[in-house]
């Protein structure tokens, strides 16, 4: 049978390069959390072969980034915030010239309540836990005494730990969760493989804590896989992840200090 003049072939989408592929996932952890995984490497290096012992040095999460002078403080806290973010605006237009969205991963507001309550549940059971396991690797001296906070006592303190819980939340989970899975499963690796891989990272860039905070965040890493892949939705991971960090910077704000369990 003879295809009319009128008729058009159709267009068939090739499907994903996995030599593009990979060097996108490469590009994309270079600019962001794989170059802090290396970084925090660099950092407990330097813990290591320090002469004080571990648990007698301090890892200060949020800082002061000019003593002294709140308002540049405030600017450049802002800044550090917004530049932190673009790695998921790549995301995003990767995953877009591909013919996907944000909404592939599951990072949209379409199931608002629910997402907010598997968070909020999630992040009050890791929340307890990963206190738990702090206060421990401390006591056996694996960790560094970690000071979530350290900001002028103005106006705009909590605003921005705030703030900074969210990106940190929305970079993670985002990149370390739901995309680098993602394109590991479009690069033919295992279920296994591929959460070890993301565990792996998440706890790398978090190893500027000491012993507890890798292998902490490597079994978060676990479970946070485990059930993103059981929703197929990251917002509910970025909403737990979100609300821990909360906890964490405004709890210490507030109790560094003032209780003696809490070491600071």
């Amino acid at each position: 049978m003879t295809r009319s003049a009128d008729e058009v072939e159709p267009v068939v989408a090739p499907g994903p390069d996995r030599r593009v592929l990979t060097k996108e996932v490469w590009l994309v952890l270079a600019l962001s959390l794989g170059a802090s995984g290396v970084s925090a490497i660099i950092s407990f290096t330097g813990v290591l072969t320090s002469e004080r012992p571990i648990s007698g040095q301090t890892a200060v999460i949020v800082g002061s980034r000019a003593p002294g002078r709140p308002w540049l403080d405030l600017t450049w806290q802002l800044f550090a915030v917004v530049t932190a973010l673009v790695p998921v605006a790549l995301v995003a237009h990767f995953l877009a010239r591909g013919g996907e969205t944000m909404r592939t991963l599951g990072f949209d507001l379409r199931d608002r309540l629910r997402d907010l309550g598997r968070g909020t549940a999630v992040a009050a059971g890791i929340g307890g836990a990963g206190l738990a396991f702090y206060l421990a690797a401390y006591a056996t001296g694996a960790n560094l005494t970690v000071d979530p906070a350290r900001l002028p006592d103005a106006w705009w303190r909590i605003p921005v730990l705030i703030l900074v819980a969210a990106q940190n939340a929305i970079l993670e989970e985002v990149i370390v969760l739901a995309y680098l899975n993602r394109r590991l499963d479009q690069l033919g690796w295992s279920v296994g493989r591929s959460t070890a891989a993301s565990a792996l990272l998440r706890g790398s860039y978090h190893l500027y804590q000491g012993l507890g905070g890798f292998l902490g965040n490597v079994l978060m890493g676990v479970i946070f896989c485990y059930l993103y892949r059981r929703w197929g939705r990251v917002m509910p991971l970025v909403v737990a992840h979100s609300l821990i960090d909360i906890g964490a910077l405004v709890g210490a704000t507030y109790l560094i200090g003032k209780v003696g369990w809490l070491p600071g």
